[in-house]
């Protein structure tokens, strides 16, 4: 669900020994503007339909002379096609782009199916969804017999109530009926609480990035070289000048141009000179100082490739520094990129991934899980230029894309093969696999680090972990949940039976009723635990069934306690037999510190000595609410 497809790409072709669609299908492709279902559909893309009348009645009919979009599923931004390639794209050999990452490109189940639902449309050169259409591409994606939906879109806080939101009751639709979603969790990092998609329902996908990389080498003449970040595809000559030669006070952007000629300079800049972009000054260096290269200087462990309308680099502020105190047009040169692989440590959070915790559903850890959003290459519409500027007019097949948009198919694609091999798993118990299994470490052995930083991550930034699709498979145990479970949260919400009545899309056997006395959101079989306010002591309950190979199995239980936060485990050993393939355990966490809101950070672990299924624990410790926020006899000192 997404900005349509172009159905031309290599990604949508048909795999070798493709079988008949499926009889149980019954969606269909629908003619539209310069789209022909029968030369665009076949055996891989089934399905292709757009919804507009929610847009319309919005925005207005689309005026063909200011916005050249399609009025039919045929994609024309290139983010529905390169979400849709990364998720279920076919096996395509010689990908790449301008020579970069060559090779055979393939999405994350690429003998999938492919049904695509354009709900979004190109306003402005950015995607926009309305909830009318939402809701209206969910519901026929699952009366046509979809079986996961992958969802780039989201709106940032303030979100809407559950059963306001199109996009939380068209997930809840599809919840019922065995559908797993799986949206993005936004791009609003690095800021914590403005994570989106948070419904407990669905998959929700934070960002990070991957072990490939773009090394360009900035050379002196002296022999000396730095090394940065670029899509560099010839040799460059020049001189070095800093961007105070050409804009006022160094800052970068098309407003502080002084109306100099860059011409034959490789223009420094600084992302810390008026809070500047690589974009703006990009734009700046290429259309207004007309220079020949650009080094655009950022914090620690900020620089990434990016395509771009001019040669730039990316450089880390040590070099970037050592670089701008060189005497002014130095003479230096600027070599093409390679592609490399382990140079850096990987994965790292993105630094734009949208943050936990939830603003609405704080005892829900979201997001719930990382995967790969970082210059990742998939099919582009070649109508539409690589780069966000207007004046670039090449034409590509294949694109570097970043965002959680990106790493939201990554995990939608490894959905579809774990439905594959086990099709018996509700939606709750494949994501509980994936939480589960995920990945705490980089490719080194060291914990995960967080983008512009040189700290490790924690659950708000990446959930349970960084997605490990081979041991999703096997989890040795799950966390499932049903219907019931997610009716007892819209309880816990304060949502009347008429309001949780609108979430569900069929009657149910007994009508949503709230029990007298609520269960707590933290006691929901969620696989994280999450305490949004520990006072004093708690218990909550978990349940986990064995869906291991072995019938019979024994899983001892380890700890590690979020600090100031005694954890008991009771019981610390689970048995499991053929006649006992689900167990209750309960967890008691009791606040040993002093604190006022702070989070705290643990996890729970089970283990056979084969498999590991880990939980993470977000504790926020809150043991001084009474008002009385000193200790005796401390004191406060003004600023």
């Amino acid at each position: 669900m997404n900005l349509g497809i172009w159905p031309e790409s290599a990604s949508f072709r048909e795999e070798p020994e493709m079988g008949p669609i499926p009889k149980y299908w019954k969606g269909e492709c629908v003619a539209g503007e310069n789209f022909n279902p029968k030369k665009a559909c076949n055996k891989k893309l089934i399905g292709a339909k757009y919804y507009l009348t929610g847009f319309q009645r919005r925005f207005g009919k689309i005026n063909k002379t200011t916005n050249p979009e399609y009025i039919s599923p045929r994609d024309y931004l290139g983010h529905g096609t390169h979400t849709a390639s990364t998720a279920a794209g076919s096996r395509s050999r010689g990908a790449g782009l301008f020579g970069f990452a060559n090779g055979t490109a393939r999405g994350g189940a690429p003998r999938a199916r492919v049904a695509v639902y354009k709900v979004c449309w190109n306003r402005d050169f950015a995607g926009t969804c309305t909830e009318e259409d939402v809701l209206a591409g969910f519901d026929e994606a699952l009366r046509d017999g979809v079986g996961v939906v992958s969802a780039s879109f989201g709106k940032a806080p303030p979100l809407r109530e559950f059963f306001g939101s199109s996009a939380d009751i068209g997930s809840f639709h599809a919840m019922q009926m065995g559908v797993s979603v799986v949206f993005s969790a936004g791009n609003g990092g690095p800021q914590p609480g403005l994570v989106g998609n948070v419904n407990p329902w669905s998959i929700c996908v934070a960002a990070s990035d991957i072990d490939r990389s773009f090394p360009t080498r900035i050379l002196l003449d002296d022999g000396s070289f730095f090394v940065g970040q670029g899509l560099i595809t010839n040799h460059i000559s020049g001189t070095l000048a800093r961007a105070r030669t050409y804009f006022f006070g160094g800052i970068c952007n098309s407003e502080n141009w002084t109306n100099k000629s860059a011409a034959g300079k490789i223009l420094i800049c600084f992302s810390t000179d008026g809070d500047v972009s690589s974009e703006d000054a990009e734009f700046a260096a290429a259309r207004r100082a007309n220079a020949s290269a650009l080094i655009f200087v950022q914090p620690l462990t900020m620089p990434v490739a990016a395509v771009s309308i001019i040669p730039v680099v990316r450089i880390d502020i040590v070099q970037g520094s050592k670089l701008y105190l060189l005497p002014n047009f130095t003479k230096a040169q600027i070599l093409p990129s390679e592609t490399a692989f382990k140079r850096s440590p990987a994965p790292v959070v993105a630094d734009f991934s949208s943050r936990g915790p939830s603003s609405i559903s704080p005892d829900f850890l979201k997001p719930d899980i990382s995967a790969p959003g970082v210059n990742i290459l998939a099919a582009w519409s070649p109508n539409i230029p690589p780069s966000v500027f207007s004046s670039d007019h090449r034409s590509v097949d294949w694109n570097f894309e970043t965002g959680t948009s990106m790493s939201c198919p990554h995990v939608s694609g490894v959905v579809a093969l774990l439905k594959s091999a086990h099709p018996r798993w509700s939606p709750a118990s494949i994501r509980s696999a994936l939480m589960t299994t995920a990945y705490n470490k980089d490719i080194n052995g060291d914990g995960i680090l967080v983008q512009g930083s040189t700290k490790s991550s924690d659950p708000f930034d990446i959930g349970a972990g960084h997605i490990n699709p081979i041991g999703a498979f096997d989890p040795g145990l799950v966390y499932d949940m049903t219907t019931r479970d997610y009716i007892l949260f819209l309880c816990n919400r304060g949502y009347s039976e008429d309001q949780i009545q609108t979430m569900v899309i069929c009657p149910l056997a007994t009508p949503p009723r709230c029990p007298d006395r609520l269960e707590p959101d933290s006691s929901i079989n969620y696989p994280s635990i999450t305490v949004s306010n520990l006072e004093c002591t708690k218990t909550i309950k978990r349940t986990v069934r064995n869906v291991g190979p072995a019938k019979t199995a024994v899983y001892f239980v380890s700890v590690v306690s979020p600090n100031g936060v005694e954890v008991a485990v009771w019981p610390t050993i689970l048995i499991f037999s053929p006649l006992k393939e689900e167990l209750t355990y309960y967890v008691t966490l009791k606040p040993v510190k002093v604190a006022r809101g702070r989070y705290e950070f643990g996890s729970i672990t089970w283990s056979d000595g084969v498999h590991h299924v880990r939980s993470p624990m977000v504790v926020q410790v809150n043991t001084r609410g009474d008002g009385n926020y000193y200790e005796e006899g401390s004191t406060t000192t003004p600023y």
